[in-house]
């Protein structure tokens, strides 16, 4: 077989986390964009199947078009493209807070069997043997959009019994304690991993593994988790990513690097 596709590489793990994070955005929705594999798939899903997904990043920046991967949410691209720029109080007072955002995109450095994010340290709070990025604004977005979805590599370090601090509330303990918190949106409605698609039960609000990638099994996926994963009874297979995707992914991780060293050499 001479033909490119035949000779394209195959599709890797995190190819197919992102091709299938980006298929879970609908097109002409908000989306409350975190910087890294959120941002990556956001960006993938306006380049394909949702050219009308509206991205907004934490830095004030509405309906950003990037064409390269943001470095950062102070990343210039962002502000030069986007239709609007606001303050950040705008962007938490009016945009967020009230229920404006349809999906928060988040990552996570620890994920819990409920849904609950860690992403400001490893260990003992007053002592930790990792401390991470912090909070910025996923508490704010874990509790105000009507739904939220996490994309993070899945191993027993990520996926663990109960996070080592709780940056960001999915469904707390279980049922009900969004409700009793106060929080407005619905919370994790969808974790996607670089091994399959978890999703919380409708009565437990535990998560639940519904879909395996291709060519993963079950058994990979539990000895990844850090608890004992629940297995939907109608277990799916994610679909594969077709060409076309796998193109303009490929295409847009491809020219960022280059991208961002030209400006860097023109300041």
């Amino acid at each position: 077989m001479t033909s490119a596709a035949a000779e394209a590489p195959a599709c890797t793990s995190d190819e197919m986390m992102t091709v299938t994070a980006a298929k879970a955005l609908r097109d002409g929705s908000a989306c409350f964009v975190g910087i890294g594999l959120p941002s990556t798939a956001a960006n993938l899903a306006r380049r394909t199947h949702a050219p009308g997904l509206w991205m907004i990043y934490e830095s004030g920046t509405l309906g950003a078009t990037p064409s390269a991967l943001p470095l950062s949410i102070g990343d210039g691209e962002l502000a030069e493209t986007a239709d609007t720029v606001v303050s950040v109080p705008e962007v938490f007072n009016y945009w967020l807070q009230p229920g404006r955002i349809d999906v928060g995109f988040l990552g996570a450095a620890q994920i819990d069997r409920y849904g609950n994010i860690n992403t400001t340290v490893i260990g003992d709070y007053d002592a930790p043997k990792v401390r991470l990025p912090g909070a910025g604004g996923a508490p704010e977005i874990a509790a105000n959009c009507r739904e939220v979805m996490v994309i993070v590599r899945q191993s027993r370090r990520a996926f663990v019994e109960s996070v080592d601090f709780t940056t960001s509330v999915g469904h707390g303990s279980g049922r009900g304690d969004r409700e009793r918190l106060g929080l407005r949106g619905a919370g994790p409605t969808r974790v996607i991993t670089d091994l399959g698609v978890l999703e919380p039960d409708p009565e437990t609000r535990e998560l639940t593994l519904t879909s395996v990638h291709p060519g993963t099994t079950v058994q990979q996926v539990r000895e990844a988790t850090g608890w004992d994963l629940a297995v939907a009874a109608e277990l799916r297979t994610t679909p594969a990513p077709d060409p076309h995707d796998l193109a303009v992914l490929r295409s847009l991780t491809g020219r960022t690097p280059p991208t961002h060293d030209g400006r860097q050499g023109t300041r």
